[in-house]
């Protein structure tokens, strides 16, 4: 079995160039231009053996696969369409070239739904298998999509459910869970995991719901880090707070005869992973979004004065609870 190690750094690159455009490579940097009136946008993200993927959980193709839709969702969090990516590699000599081209493979066909090239990249020997990508996007300035635009008074809407990825890693890491759970539900939700979809066909319905109001500002970002983590990052750039309804926040359906009320609560939360956009916008425009969206997306709250984010229970038999960011997963908490 062949090892990056025996074939070196260039013959690496060369089996790795064939995944790029070849008028693209080549030249110490790539050459993307944008349409006239769009602004570049630029995002990277950076993943390691053991702490984003695992082989216990991720074949190489899915850890493309998921490493590439992170960014692309960042991006679809800009309100940025995809131009391209690169790939920054930390890679021990032992390691089987095959993994790597399988890792692009994943990538290759996550990207290849969003007509996005990878353009370039980096390979340097690390004792931990590492990926960095840096994406590339364009945007109309007039449709970016900030953190910082929450106004008191928006309706805040997820695009999608939240707490499958998390489920999906749990029935991957404790195959005994859920075992009233069909098949079919399973696999879905390991897929959610495996292979989540970055929203980026959200923008154009948005932009259409949005043409007799195009300058008027979207606030959002992300559910990469959870549901929590998105609202308390927006509340905290835009000086505002939040109420959230708890029986309004979307799960998938297979949680109801599977997991207590209160963990589905904390995987919609907290679990991440889950790549849904996050948005603040007039409440009329939020329901018309929510309605051309369909199942699966809500508007999950309101956009209040003061800095408080809070959970809340209309049927009364949850007391109201206090979100931080505490309660997430951060890099290096203990």
């Amino acid at each position: 079995m062949t090892k990056v190690k025996d074939i070196g750094e260039q013959s690496l690159l060369e089996k790795l160039q064939r995944f790029c455009p070849a008028e693209i490579i080549g030249d110490d940097a790539a050459v993307l231009e944008t349409a006239p009136g769009q602004s570049l946008v630029v995002t990277t993200d950076v993943l390691v053996d053991g702490v984003h993927f695992s082989n216990l959980t991720t074949s190489p193709e899915d850890a493309g696969w998921r490493a590439a839709a992170a960014n692309l969702s960042d991006l679809a969090a800009m309100g940025a369409s995809p131009l391209g990516i690169t790939v920054g590699l930390g890679l021990p000599g032992e390691l089987r070239v095959s993994w790597v081209e399988r890792l692009y493979q994943g990538m290759t066909e996550c990207l290849q739904k969003y007509n996005t090239p990878i353009v370039g990249g980096d390979v340097v020997r690390s004792p931990v298998t590492t990926l960095a990508i840096t994406a590339f996007g364009q945007v109309n300035p007039s449709q970016i999509i900030r953190r910082s635009a929450a106004v008191v008074g928006n309706a805040i809407v997820v695009t999608g459910v939240h707490g499958a990825s998390h489920a999906g890693l749990e029935l991957l890491l404790h195959p005994e869970l859920g075992q009233n759970l069909k098949d079919a539900e399973r696999t879905a939700l390991i897929r959610a995991h495996q292979r989540p979809q970055p929203r980026l066909d959200v923008l154009p319905i948005l932009w259409k719901i949005l043409t007799p109001n195009s300058r008027l500002p979207i606030a959002g970002m992300d559910s990469s880090d959870g549901l929590a983590d998105a609202i308390i990052q927006i509340c905290r750039a835009s000086g505002v707070g939040a109420v959230l309804e708890h029986r309004q926040i979307p799960v998938p359906k297979t949680f109801n005869h599977w997991l207590p009320p209160e963990q589905a609560l904390q995987y919609a939360l907290y679990g991440g992973e889950d790549f849904e956009l996050v948005l603040c916008l007039p409440q009329e425009l939020a329901s018309a979004l929510v309605q051309h969206l369909g199942e699966g997306a809500a508007i999950v709250g309101k956009i209040t004065a003061g800095s408080t984010v809070l959970l809340h229970d209309k049927q009364k038999k949850l007391p109201d609870q206090v979100l931080s960011l505490s309660q997430g997963f951060q890099h290096f908490n203990s």
